[in-house]
């Protein structure tokens, strides 16, 4: 934590400073008030005659102290929370960071749920641990030990009284940390649960709501935060019982004072103003033994978080960064070399001994069952994932040698399910690539056969989309992918499967548009569809991992049973259909 805390240490430390004289001011009032009691208006040590003037002097003196402990007050929680601020900032900035640079699988092992509570909830309890650290224990320290200091100095048995009742105090709050500690990770893993449980249940509200599941859907959720409130509960319940147990041990410690205070008063040993002098100060420990009570608190819980941000912010990237801007081969050229490739959760390799060369501005399809590793291998282009043995080349240097923003720079690539944020269309077409002309953004649309439909929108580009682009189709929402993916300068266009949700009349288009257009760039997509990967140059096909044929259409259906049956499969078994 030192690494976030050093640039603010002036700051730590001028807090520090400012809220010891704070609470000096503070101790100094007791005694002035006993002086103000005893010899201004009992005048103990005058024959009974009072001394205004003394009233009036050591009154001023006491508004003067209030004064300047209240402006420490105020400089030291402008300190605290600029410092407190500053390091959360730099905490959230650091682990986003770290996230962006995490492979997928990475994302996925952390889940989106946890890596939300560890931005926000979690370095939130952080700040309130420094906060605490730096205001909390200081000011609890110097409230009790300062209070028991200036009861010695009353008077040896006042001090004694304190130091009596501090270790049955500190036994009990010791007692209930030992019981509450083990909660708060618990805690913060069920805030987890709950996070990924709204993510999940907002993202797919309309397959829940399709299939009537809102009764499942909302006793899961109530099962969840049932368990987060239980936990809360137990841990509100340990605190719950320590502070009344503080309270007794602190009245009695009172009790003993006044009745022992008062034998002394009566026998002339002690004076009224001494009696309210160690009243005050015992309150004043109370005072600070409570606020231990809630710092032990904050601290616990901030600890516990601390932790969970530190294992994030201590995960290395899976994926090394690479010293290379560029290859030394044709530019957009393609090399898988015996790829193999398991997932880190999967038993079974997705991907066995993969070969496939394919040549600059040359159009492949990959074709295949299910679950065959089509995505997969298309994914190993941008090294979204890492190969597990062999090699990916691009144009000509392997994938892993490459700085990993060069790369992806050199690769546009579109999803499946395509992402769009609640923006403008314009914003959206250009995300990443700001400044682009309106030229090349129409441009890109007309390719992407998206111009159309956008023209029919009544602020055209400037339509602002619903959250994940819900207020389109699905296969309008391909099509602006693909536009963004084209407004970018790259070498390789890949497609997972990107027109799945186009008809084949608009799937045409968009392949002569980009054949006519985008001619020197080399292509490569996942398809479905056979009708759709005929206009490839060449077809690669997988079949459980392996790279089973490789070649046209026509070579294919002499070769390769795997493509056979997916094509006979497509058109009903009728060999003569096309």
């Amino acid at each position: 934590m030192w690494k976030y805390v050093k640039p603010y240490f002036f700051y730590a430390v001028a807090a520090a400073v400012l809220l010891v004289l704070e609470i000096l001011m503070d101790l100094y009032q007791p005694e002035l008030m006993s002086r103000i009691v005893d010899e201004g208006v009992l005048g103990v040590h005058s024959g009974g005659q009072r001394n205004m003037s003394l009233v009036w002097r050591l009154g001023a003196l006491m508004l003067a102290y209030t004064l300047i402990g209240s402006l420490c007050a105020a400089c030291n929680n402008v300190c605290i929370s600029y410092a407190s601020q500053k390091i959360g900032n730099a905490m959230r900035k650091d682990c986003f960071k770290r996230i962006m640079a995490f492979s997928f699988s990475q994302v996925k092992g952390f889940g989106a749920g946890t890596l939300i509570t560890r931005m926000t909830n979690d370095i939130t309890q952080v700040q309130g641990l420094i906060s605490q650290l730096l205001r909390g224990m200081v000011r609890t320290s110097m409230l009790t030990l300062g209070s028991i200091y200036f009861m010695f100095r009353l008077h040896t048995a006042f001090g004694c009284m304190a130091l009596g009742a501090f270790p049955l105090i500190l036994g009990v709050i010791v007692l209930c940390l030992w019981r509450a500690n083990p909660l708060f990770p618990k805690l913060q893993a069920q805030l987890d649960e709950l996070n990924d449980l709204m993510q999940e249940d907002v993202a797919g509200v309309r397959i829940i709501k399709s299939c009537v599941r809102e009764a499942y859907e909302k006793l899961r959720f109530g099962q969840a935060n049932h368990r987060l409130v239980s936990t809360q509960l137990r841990i509100l319940f340990i605190f719950a019982v320590m502070n009344p147990s503080v309270h007794m041990v602190l009245d009695l410690t009172i009790a003993f004072l006044l009745l022992w205070g008062d034998s002394q008063v009566r026998v002339g040993a002690m004076t009224p103003g001494l009696i309210m002098a160690a009243l005050t100060y015992i309150t004043t420990m109370m005072h600070g033994i409570l606020i231990l009570v809630m710092v032990f608190q904050t601290i616990t819980r901030g600890l516990a978080s601390w932790e969970r941000v530190r294992e994030l912010l201590l995960v290395d990237p899976e994926l090394s960064e690479g010293e290379w801007n560029d290859g030394p081969g044709p530019r957009g050229k393609i090399e898988f070399k015996n790829v193999s490739f398991t997932y880190p959760d999967g038993e079974n390799p997705v991907l066995r001994n993969v070969s496939l060369t394919i040549n600059p501005g040359e159009v492949v399809a990959i074709m295949g069952a299910t679950g065959c590793g089509k995505s997969t291998l298309v994914s190993l282009i941008p090294r979204f994932y890492e190969a597990c043995s062999g090699q990916v080349l691009v144009s000509g240097r392997d994938v892993r040698e490459y700085r990993q923003r060069s790369l992806r720079e050199m690769v546009a690539f579109v999803l499946q399910k395509a992402e769009l944020f609640s923006d403008t269309i314009r914003a959206n077409v250009m995300w990443g690539q700001e400044g682009t002309s309106e030229e090349r953004l129409h441009e890109a649309a007309e390719i992407a056969q998206a111009a159309e439909f956008i023209d029919e929108k009544e602020h055209k580009w400037d339509t602002v989309l619903a959250e994940r682009g819900n207020s389109l189709s699905g296969g309008q929402k391909q099509r602006l992918a693909i536009a963004r993916a084209l407004l970018r300068d790259a070498d390789i266009l890949v497609f997972d499967d990107a027109t799945s949700a186009l008809d084949i009349k608009t799937e045409a288009r968009l392949a002569r548009a980009l054949k006519s257009a985008k001619s020197n760039v080399t292509k490569v997509f996942v398809a479905q569809r056979v009708v759709s990967a005929r206009w490839a140059d060449r077809i690669a096909v997988l079949d459980g991992g392996e790279l089973v044929g490789c070649g046209t259409h026509n070579e294919l259906m002499e070769s390769c049973p795997a493509y056979r049956d997916i094509y006979y499969s497509q058109i009903g078994g009728d060999k003569d259909a096309v």
